[in-house]
């Protein structure tokens, strides 16, 4: 029965499980929907059931009111109140949950726990978070930048600070929809396995980085799990910090995005968060719009 379940749902825990095609359609979908008064009420009837081992704002509120919008309900589980939390089995959690909805969205610590927990589920399992990617925030900036820039294809992006979740994700998306990623890190954090490539350029000067960028990209240099290196990483990343002055160095048209939250003063200066190449407050709306796009298809 778990073959076929593995054959039939489909599954959204990295952003290459979807081709260039489906890509593409979600993200012109989303800009369509965003743009669209009366919503369609696809997912009547439908209830979406969110998992979040960690704590969340923008995932778990725009999945709740892209439901709703759809015509849908969703329901908030933190680990601490079901039996996972007490040592249940992930896949005996996975298969009871998925015989009552249809749908999950699971953030997690762990990348493995998503995979175990979709290889037992009946039901499209959609990744709200791991510690290897993060595939719905990618959605949403990729539609950001087409509503700005248009299409990304042959574009360079600049990835300043920690190789973490996100952007492993760039990489994939980079990957998939051949444009350039342009990496600035200290090589100490960046993982041996990865090698330069036609799509992956890899510097440690951010200067360079975004030279001909037309997108610049950041997040926070102490990630969830990570406190315990936060003085380490904190006196690592001092240099690669986002300023008006590096956003210069770039492309007349280029933007900045930050999955948010952000540490103003640390990996990027205020200046920057209010600058008016900044967009990531239209970014963090389009989670909502980009949310609604990816359910319709998985679930309706």
């Amino acid at each position: 029965m778990l073959d076929l379940f593995k054959i039939m749902t489909k599954h959204f825990l990295n952003l290459k499980d979807l081709t260039k095609t489906e890509i593409l359609h979600l993200v012109n979908e989303t800009i369509k929907l965003k743009s669209t008064e009366k919503i369609s009420d696809c997912l009547h009837g439908k209830y979406l059931a969110l998992i979040f081992e960690k704590s969340s704002t923008r995932t778990r509120v725009s999945f709740e009111v892209a439901m709703s919008q759809l015509g849908g309900k969703a329901s908030f589980l933190s680990t601490k109140d079901l039996q996972l939390g007490r040592g249940e089995p992930i896949e005996d959690t996975a298969k009871v949950i998925s015989s009552m909805v249809d749908g999950v969205v699971l953030r997690t610590t762990k990348h493995s726990t998503l995979e175990i927990f979709s290889e037992n589920s009946s039901v499209p399992v959609i990744n709200g978070l791991s510690d290897l990617s993060h595939p719905c925030q990618i959605l949403a900036d990729l539609v950001t930048y087409k509503e700005i820039n248009g299409d990304i294809e042959g574009k360079k992006v600049a990835w300043i600070g920690d190789y973490n979740n996100v952007c492993h994700t760039y990489l994939e998306a980079a990957e998939i929809l051949d444009f350039e990623l342009r990496i600035a890190s200290p090589p100490e954090f960046i993982p041996s396995k990865l090698k330069e490539s036609e799509n992956l350029k890899i510097f440690d000067i951010p200067s360079e980085a975004v030279s001909g960028s037309s997108l610049i990209s950041t997040d926070v240099w102490v990630s969830m799990g990570d406190e315990k290196e936060a003085e380490q990483r904190i006196s690592a990343f001092s240099k690669f910090q986002v300023t008006t002055d590096l956003l210069d160095c770039a492309e007349e048209e280029v933007i900045f995005l930050h999955c948010l939250p952000a540490i103003r003063g640390q990996e990027v200066t205020p200046q920057v968060m209010e600058d008016n190449r900044s967009k990531i407050w239209q970014q963090a709306e389009n989670r909502l719009h980009a949310q609604k796009a990816l359910l319709s298809y998985l679930l309706s």
